[in-house]
């Protein structure tokens, strides 16, 4: 028996929502030609026209929608659904105020019929979508936090996790990425159940929370794969979308790439006639143009043009960050922003502002306008705690805080300079975390992905959907579960000077972007020394290849040439970098130095004037100097581990160990099948110092995923915030787990920065490879000194002193 009209149309409407626009199109043409009935014919046409828009041909949906409203005879509910439908796709086609209008009209029809239906909440969620990209936010909330009720009524269980998942979409664009990563991540299972295509949306969105987030690597290879899954389906308007936002995230660090990316999204959305969205993407365009150019004037008239386009489709807050990037040239007067504008849009207008000034010469104005910015973003960085989306989010503060740096630098004051310097190193670390529970889930998780890290070795295992899955819920949980506490004070150079001890010496190093200085205080007085960054630039290029290199060519010919190449590079650093501010501080025996991530692959302990210094590579002179002062008992239970394959591990253990026995302690020892994670995590909460002889290895896009290769797998960056306390001092004896990722505003982010961040007081680690039998030794020679109740920055440098060796192994944080 052939099928009914309202049953064709039930599963044409199913289809429709599952994605699966070809079956629906057969299902809802057979529906069609199966009835008479002017309001069933009408809804089947409301829905074909939705098909038609997500396959890329908006006009003719628009025209078969309007002409299905003017037909006689409809009922009001058909009538509703239609306008519904009909706002929808001008919704989609930017044309935002006609959309409200309509989904208004709708929304109110279908209440006064008294019906919790479906149709009433789509529409309910279609006008959200309008409010989101209009900025109402209150209202777009209200209309979804009643879309959900309406679909928890209906059990409609594919739509609730929509209209969840765009609860989280209001959230990111309110600032709150926290809670919006947790929406959309829980969301996702139930909308990738639905279809392929309804889980690629949903990646859309959260490539949107990952860019936000400044975690811009993944965002953009996410925004890639759901293109590429658009366009073989041929939905033009999401390829476009998914082009669009690649261009915003490339904006701040590809703005070439950008550019080109917006104006394959602007060809996209002009052909299918959306204005609206065209717009948006020639607004990106523009700044990516200003940006890769910022010398050569710009199109005036381009801009207005698009600024009023913008106006015109709704995007009021996009046409008023246009409005600001127009006038960064100091022409004409500022616009002015709400205070409650969105938080973005509040920091485009400082820097601007705090551009021109710049640019104008004033450049106490300039400092004022980025101090003002740098605060605003503090403010919005006290809602998180987790490590990562604290470095990353420092993306919205890199121009600001460059600006203020180059300014501070041309002043010549050494206070200035000092405070700027810790603003820049105190922006991904100003908010103390608040540590997470002991979560069992995210332990689950974590083994899964060791066995999973196993099973693809030899692989790019990130690429592997299961492991996708389980990183993104890795992230949720670990954002959604660490909070935030106070804000961490920084100390202005006049605290800092009465906090340092005689003998000891703070070199600030400052990159402005294009000059590299350094501010030499002691506690007697502060001065600015200038550094060549052409000249150590020149020698950074090809030092880390050296330093493997050499390394792993120990003798021979072979040996002796890499050495002479590497001993030449490290002498320009020494001789560019560090004596220049040693001749600020002749008479120092102790230095801490704060870096930023442009100095963050020197080997500072094999530069040859830092022979014999005790040094810490602070993460900010605030948190050296205003830190709890050290034990003067030393670490008291002392543990070590050792994790498969390094062939001198167990000698390395052992020769540490045996200092410690010399001295009375009675260390515990990890060896081999005993070291795994579980273990090594428990040891490592139970002891004041803890040794790690193990195989590493450095994640660039995600240092988090960076880790030890220990019995059963890798002990994550992740896993160390499960260690309800860890030791005051770790040591790292492995080969690149010194390593930083440079992240936005020149901050870095590792496995020492793990440690810090958790709570260790002091890391010991090296950056590049560095032999076994040259680790065992030093390090041997290091428990030494440590066991002696030398500080971990003295006795490291007693150790290469008395061992002769030279190894990149520096201490991070508190070493002094």
């Amino acid at each position: 028996m052939p099928l009914s009209a309202i049953e064709l149309h039930r599963r044409g409407v199913e289809a429709a929502n599952a994605r699966r626009f070809a079956q629906a199109r057969r299902a809802l043409d057979a529906a069609a030609s199966r009835t008479d009935d002017p309001d069933l014919r009408a809804r089947i046409d409301g829905t074909i026209a939705y098909v038609l828009s997500q396959r890329g041909e908006p006009g003719a949906a628009e025209q078969l929608c309007r002409e299905a409203l003017a037909r006689n005879g409809l009922r009001d509910e058909t009538i509703a659904v239609l306008s519904g439908q009909l706002g929808a796709l001008l919704l989609h086609g930017g044309r935002l105020s006609e959309a409200e209008i309509l989904l208004t009209r709708a929304i109110d029809t279908l209440t006064a019929i008294g019906e919790e239906s479906t149709e009433l909440a789509n529409c309910l969620m279609n006008r959200s979508v309008v409010r989101m990209q209009q900025r109402e936010l209150e209202t777009c909330v209200a209309d979804l936090r009643r879309a959900v009720a309406v679909y928890e009524v209906n059990e409609d269980e594919g739509s609730l996790a929509e209209a969840r998942h765009n609860l989280g979409y209001a959230a990111l664009l309110g600032g709150d990425l926290v809670t919006a990563l947790t929406l959309m991540t829980r969301s996702r299972p139930a909308l990738a159940a639905t279809s392929d295509l309804a889980a690629a949306i949903s990646d859309l969105d959260r490539a949107e929370v990952l860019r936000d987030a400044g975690l811009t690597t993944e965002a953009e290879a996410l925004l890639g794969r759901v293109a590429t899954q658009f366009g073989a389906q041929r939905m033009r308007q999401a390829r476009g979308e998914a082009e669009f936002h690649r261009a915003r995230s490339l904006l701040r660090h590809d703005p070439e790439a950008a550019e080109r990316a917006a104006r394959t999204a602007s060809r996209v959305f002009t052909a299918l006639g959306n204005h609206g969205w065209a717009a948006r993407a020639d607004a990106v365009r523009l700044e990516a143009q200003q940006r890769a150019r910022p010398h050569r004037p710009i199109d005036s008239l381009a801009f207005a043009r698009t600024v009023k386009a913008l106006d015109r489709g709704g995007f009021h807050t996009e046409a008023s960050g246009l409005r600001l990037s127009a006038r960064r040239d100091g022409s004409g007067r500022l616009p002015k922003i709400d205070d409650s504008a969105p938080t973005p849009l509040r920091l485009r207008a400082q820097e601007v502002r705090a551009a021109r000034a710049a640019a104008a010469g004033r450049d106490r104005a300039a400092l004022h306008a980025a101090a003002d910015g740098l605060d605003l973003l503090t403010a919005w960085q006290q809602s998180f705690g987790a490590l990562d989306l604290q470095a990353s989010v420092a993306m919205h503060g890199s121009d600001l805080m460059f600006t203020g740096l180059a300014s501070a630098a041309r002043l010549r004051d050494p206070a200035v300079l000092f405070e700027w310097s810790e603003r820049a190193r105190h922006l991904s670390q100003q908010v103390a975390p608040v540590r997470p529970p002991h979560d069992d889930a995210l332990a689950e998780d974590l083994a899964e992905l060791r066995m999973l890290r196993a099973e693809l070795a030899g692989a790019d295992w990130t690429t592997d959907a299961r492991v996708r899955t389980l990183r993104d819920r890795v992230r949720e949980r670990q954002w959604s579960t660490t909070g935030a506490g106070s804000t961490r004070e920084r100390l202005g150079l006049a605290e800092a000077m009465a906090l340092l001890d005689p003998g000891t010496a703070v070199l600030s190093y400052v990159f402005t972007g294009a000059a590299l200085h350094a501010v030499v205080v002691t506690e007697s007085g502060a001065s600015i020394v200038d550094l060549s960054w052409a000249r150590v630039r020149s020698a950074l290029d090809g030092l880390r290849a050296d330093l493997d290199m050499a390394a792993l060519t120990r003798g021979g010919v072979m040996g002796e040439v890499t050495a002479r190449a590497l001993g030449a590079r490290l002498a320009v650093l020494d001789s560019e970098l560090l004596a220049p501010a040693l001749r600020a501080a002749p008479s120092m025996t102790r230095l801490a130095l704060t870096v930023p991530g442009a100095l963050g692959g020197v080997p500072w302990a094999m530069l040859p004037g830092m022979s014999g210094i005790p040094f810490t590579l602070a993460t900010s002179a605030s948190r050296l100097l205003g830190g709890a002062p050290r034990s003067p008992a030393g670490p008291l239970r002392i543990g070590f581990a050792a994790g498969p394959r390094v062939p001198r591990a167990a000698d390395e253990v052992e020769g540490g160990a045996s200092a410690w026995r010399a001295a009375d302690r009675t260390p515990r020892s990890l060896l081999s099948a005993d070291a795994t994670v579980a273990a090594v995590t428990a040891l490592a909460a139970e002891t004041d110092l803890l040794h790690i002889a193990a195989h590493g290895r450095h994640a660039v896009d995600n240092p988090l995923f960076s880790g030890f290769e220990l019995a059963d797998g890798i002990l994550f960056g992740y896993d160390v915030d499960l260690i309800p306390r860890v030791p005051a001092t770790v040591i790292l004896s492995a080969c690149e787990l010194g390593r930083s990722s440079v992240r936005w505003g020149e901050e870095a982010l590792g496995m020492t920065r793990v440690w810090l961040h958790a709570g260790a007081e002091c890391v010991i680690a090296a950056p590049v490879v560095v032999p076994d039998d040259v680790a065992g030794e030093l390090l041997a020679a290091v428990h030494t000194g440590l066991a002696e109740g030398a500080a971990p920055a003295a006795a490291l440098a007693k150790a290469a002193a008395d061992t002769g060796l030279s190894a990149p192994f520096q201490c991070h944080g508190d070493g002094l």
